[in-house]
């Protein structure tokens, strides 16, 4: 039988970026898929300001940049949100396709020794106390792994999560939408999105030169899943609502999808985590579904690594849940009110008109546009500091080997203490061997913090591998320090 740590079961965005943090950590991991090849579905189409700053911090972000295009603006049920003045480095959407972000996380796990292995469906597991048999079937016959925990990230339909009895409640689809993606003949003289008429919406976005992705939502239909939409069937239904096809042809990619909303009761089971669409499905308002799996994924990966190396308690993995279950509702809910706005009817259009009044004022456009983008995520931390619980600003810095940022210091994948602007203090005793420890100066004195506002440049920060501040102090103290490094971290060695 083989043995491995961590068995993950998907091969997409999120399977992928699980295995590049765990790898990162050491942690040996079995990626599984059950198709026999990747697709190359163009799928999602969009990545967000805090995925975009999470893959800063693993060193991803340059190979992907160049791939994409830069859209400063996003929506909120076809309302447009301006991005520009948010406090990131990457204040806007990069419009790079899936397919492209799998590529490049793809070649990132295959060259930390996670390559995916496909034809490989998992088809059954049964846990003890010490681990997990998970059963793998494939041209061969059934195989066994033995691991340690088994993660579902395999998609809306989950074979994990139906195999270990997890519900999978929520409300069923009331509209359809069509996708296709194709060249254009006639197009049209500029990018548009949300466009409502009659009985629906339609919008048209170039993704790459030369071809585009046209979309056509339906509210007074709902498509079985699994039935066949044909490029005809597409075209007739964007002729309808749109009033012209703008010379489409030669379709590299044609499907359909409904605003169904569900979300797995719980993220765990015992040796069981569930992360990506097979923890929570949604309309794709807004393009954060692709967005919301990443972040789970690199939330539970150093969190399995800090348990499998001896050091975390099993409590560690139970903030999984409960930290990513409210993110993952709270998308739910915004796409649930997104679909709902861009309903027809003269009663929509009243109420329209008053919510593009009001995303005109500052206030309610980044209060919408902090959630959307990921931006003011803050998880339950102990402390009162502004930062506690949040991402930390990637705040540029000076060291004695040179000049650096936050998130660069944050390519290990390993937690940090950073000590600034010549606090000395509070050390890390009894943890040297899970923290690294970096002293530096801020180039500047204060810190922009989205939701929050200015701040003034903490004297030291405990950052976990993800990028969130466990532990901030304005002052050389180790108060709450080691409560902390021992609820994150496990017990002093």
């Amino acid at each position: 039988m083989e043995k491995t740590e961590v068995v993950i079961a998907g091969g997409g965005p999120t399977g992928l970026m699980l295995a590049t943090e765990l790898r990162l950590a050491g942690v040996a991991v079995v990626l599984l898929d059950g198709l026999p090849e990747r697709t190359g579905e163009s799928r999602a189409g969009g990545i967000h300001a805090r995925t975009l700053e999470v893959f800063d911090q693993r060193g991803l972000l340059d190979d992907l940049l160049p791939q994409g295009r830069v859209m400063q603006a996003g929506h909120f049920g076809a309302l447009p949100l301006d991005f520009s003045d948010f406090d990131t480095r990457y204040p806007y959407m990069l419009a790079v396709l899936q397919s492209v972000v799998e590529r490049e996380l793809d070649r990132r796990a295959t060259e930390l020794g996670a390559p995916v292995r496909w034809g490989s469906p998992v088809v059954g597991f049964r846990q003890d106390a010490t681990g997990i048999d998970v059963e793998v079937g494939g041209p061969d016959g059934t195989r066994r792994i033995r691991a340690a925990y088994l993660v579902g990230c395999d998609g809306g339909r989950s074979t994990v999560r139906k195999l270990a009895g997890i519900g999978f409640t929520g409300t069923d689809a009331t509209a359809t939408g069509m996708l296709a993606d194709v060249e254009l003949t006639e197009p049209p003289a500029g990018q548009f999105f949300g466009h409502r008429r009659g009985a629906g919406d339609y919008s048209a976005v170039q993704f790459e030169p030369g071809w585009w992705r046209l979309v056509v939502q339906r509210h007074d239909l709902v498509m079985e899943r699994g039935s066949t939409l044909t490029f005809e069937d597409f075209r007739k239904n964007y002729i309808e609502i749109a009033g012209t096809d703008f010379g489409m042809h030669s379709p590299r990619w044609v499907t359909h999808y409904g605003d169904a909303a569900r979300q797995a009761d719980r993220y765990r089971d015992g040796r069981v985590f569930l992360a990506g669409d097979a923890a929570h499905i949604h309309y794709p308002a807004g393009g954060q579904g692709q967005n919301l799996g990443i972040q789970d994924a690199v939330n539970l990966g150093w969190k399995l690594a800090i348990a499998l190396r001896g050091n975390g308690s099993d409590a560690v993995l139970d903030t999984y849940e409960s930290e990513r279950h409210p993110v993952g509702a709270r998308v739910l809910n915004n796409t649930r009110a997104q679909t709902a706005l861009q309903r027809p009817g003269a009663h929509m259009d009243a109420l329209r008109d008053i919510m593009g009044d009001l995303i005109d004022m500052d206030v309610v456009r980044q209060r919408l546009g902090l959630m959307i983008t990921a931006l003011d995520i803050r998880y339950h931390t102990k402390g009162n500091h502004p930062l506690a619980g949040r991402r930390v600003p990637d705040g540029d810095l000076s060291t004695a080997v040179g000049a650096t940022r936050v998130y660069e210091l944050l390519r290990t994948g390993r937690p940090i203490l950073l000590r600034l602007n010549g606090n000395q203090a509070p050390s890390v005793a009894g943890w040297d061997d899970r923290i690294d420890v970096v002293d530096a100066r801020s180039r500047d004195e204060r810190w922009a913090v989205p939701g929050v506002g200015d701040i003034a440049v903490p004297a030291a920060i405990l950052i976990r591998p993800d990028g969130y501040a466990a532990w901030v102090s304005d002052e050389p103290t180790a108060d709450g320090l080691t409560e902390a490094l021992a609820i994150w971290f496990g017990p002093a060695a």
